[in-house]
């Protein structure tokens, strides 16, 4: 076995790492068997090197073997699990479109495991949107296989599905820069879907997301970088990306104008804080929102339609936004 010292080394000398090499530092990684210094060391030289989809797979399925599991939700349930999110960090200051396309596809009857975290970049992340509505927070795995299994609806707080990422928090604070670990939420959603939306603010990432979630398991996926470099499908230009099914990633294009939707600016979907953001999403979830961010969500829906095999783009605009329209038909999981 090649030491924890010659894979360092090998990274100094940006070569890339095999499989083993990569799934045994991470592994490390994740137990807490590697020192801090040792830690900052394989992340710097993982970046230095440039990060490929062997290191972030590896990531990905050492975070997946940690991650406490749902009961009945494990990526090999015949009906079909979707999650919508993104990577954030687009600097956009957008609503929550990911968090409400989650609870309208909830309310249309589709398994939705939102995985998610407090905001990092934003002014609002998805767990403070949906605490400010009142939906549970930190469900045991036990509470949200119910969630899903009653309400086709269960967020999953990443802290607390992760504990194995205490090891690496401290590492991450004290180097202060990018790391893979930017890129591996959304791939790191404990309940397995089987089908993703994924948005990635940086188009230059599309490929290295596409081929880590080809190597780590996922039936079908749709990853889009939005006009302007948004991290959601936007209504204000072509949103470019890769169509994963049946083992195959191909390149894609979202034209929102050929679905209907009026091309819309970035300034008419952001927010100024949290206050902002979670009185927006109240007002889309009840049908009255906004236009153009009623009009986001209802892409960004018909996206998820369409992956989960309910008709064309064209098809699956008309009827995401006849959903959107109508806002809600049944409240939501709330605590207690």
């Amino acid at each position: 076995m090649t030491t924890i010292a010659e894979i360092l080394e090998q990274l100094a000398s940006r070569k890339p790492l095999t499989d083993q090499q990569a799934d045994y530092m991470f592994g490390r990684l994740m137990n807490g068997e590697l020192t801090p210094a040792q830690a900052g060391a394989f992340l710097m030289g993982l970046r230095a090197k440039g990060e490929d989809s062997t290191d972030l797979a590896a990531g990905v399925r050492a975070g997946l073997e940690h991650a406490l599991t749902i009961p009945g939700y494990d990526g090999t349930r015949a009906e079909p699990v979707i999650d919508t999110c993104g990577t954030g960090g687009d600097g956009s200051c957008s609503v929550n479109c990911s968090t409400a396309v989650a609870l309208f596809l909830a309310d249309m009857g589709f398994k939705v495991a939102k995985h998610g975290n407090r905001a990092l970049s934003s002014s609002c992340g998805s767990a403070d949107a949906l605490e400010a509505l009142g939906v549970p927070l930190e469900l045991t795995p036990e509470q949200a296989a119910e969630s899903l299994d009653r309400h086709n609806f269960a967020f999953l707080f990443a802290p607390q599905y992760h504990p194995a990422f205490r090891h690496i928090m401290p590492v991450r604070r004290e180097l202060g820069i990018r790391t893979l670990f930017n890129f591996m939420g959304p791939l790191l959603n404990p309940a397995r879907p089987s089908h993703q939306l994924l948005g990635v603010g940086d188009p230059e990432r599309l490929q290295l997301m596409g081929e880590t979630l080809l190597l780590t398991g996922v039936e079908k996926a749709l990853l889009v970088s939005g006009a302007g470099g948004m991290d959601e499908l936007t209504t204000w230009g072509a949103n470019r990306g890769y169509l994963i099914h049946d083992g195959v990633m191909e390149k894609t294009t979202v034209n929102p104008d050929r679905l209907g939707f009026k091309a819309h600016s970035p300034e008419d979907v952001r927010v100024t804080d949290k206050a902002h953001a979670v009185d927006s999403l109240r007002k889309i979830l009840a049908g009255n929102g906004p236009a153009a961010m009623m009009d986001m969500v209802a892409l960004n829906l018909a996206g998820c339609l369409n992956l989960l095999g309910k008709g064309t783009m064209r098809e699956c605009a008309d009827m995401a936004r006849d959903a959107v329209n109508q806002g809600l038909t049944k409240e939501l999981p709330h605590a207690g």
